[in-house]
């Protein structure tokens, strides 16, 4: 089985399955997809990708290349085709539906409530009609990041849901670095950033870091 990710080093999405493969110790072959010069509408890779989006993550199992898109459900099929170290919490009780449900809401909170109002599409587009990107980007991150240091409350421990890194935790920590690349004050969310540098201790998610990234540029 060959897992090849393409990706690139500053996109949050990236960012996040690069941290779940790691949960899981899955190795992987990384391709870099340079957004800046519109690596992501080559044909080549839009046959695997249709959006023109990052990441894709290709699973040859030597019969066929399965080409999985949109980082949500491309975490959940890994965890349920590798399924141990789990980034869902397992069972069929309703106490561990509810958990379930609640890591999916925290990493929904970010996959939708978030992080699209920050992608590289909508900060080119507000550009082009005049819009000054900071001050807009950092108005619905400060909000939606008040709403999840709320959220994690209930089910905190020394992770977002508990005392193993989930799901959940593989959105927290990307949209944490992409709200500081936008100057977002986070003195106010003690919570998430006490889960940050939880995970940020852990080989798997310092090792996704976007500065450690092959295609990383410094500084930029």
């Amino acid at each position: 089985m060959k897992l090849t990710l393409h990706n690139y080093w500053r996109s949050s999405a990236s960012y996040r399955v690069r941290i779940g493969l790691g949960c899981k110790q899955l190795a992987y072959d990384y391709v870099a997809i340079d957004l800046l010069h519109a690596g992501q509408h080559a044909p080549a890779y839009r046959a695997k990708n249709p959006m023109a989006q990052v990441p894709t993550l290709a699973i040859d199992d030597g019969v066929r290349t399965l080409y999985l898109t949109q980082s949500l459900p491309m975490l959940e099929y890994v965890d349920e085709r590798w399924p141990e170290l789990p980034l869902l919490p397992r069972g069929t009780a309703p106490a561990a539906l509810e958990l379930r449900h609640h890591v999916r809401a925290l990493a929904e909170m970010v996959n939708s409530g978030m992080q699209p109002l920050q992608n590289l599409s909508t900060t080119q587009a507000l550009s082009e009609l005049g819009v000054e990107v900071k001050p807009w980007v950092q108005r619905f991150l400060s909000a939606g990041l008040a709403g999840l240091e709320l959220a994690v409350a209930d089910h905190m421990g020394g992770f977002a849901v508990g005392d193993a890194p989930s799901l959940a935790d593989c959105f927290l920590v990307p949209q944490l670095y992409a709200a500081r690349r936008f100057g977002v004050v986070l003195d106010g969310f003690p919570r998430l950033r006490a889960i940050e540098a939880a995970c940020l201790a852990l080989p798997a998610f310092a090792a996704a870091h976007p500065d450690r990234q092959p295609d990383a540029v410094p500084s930029a």
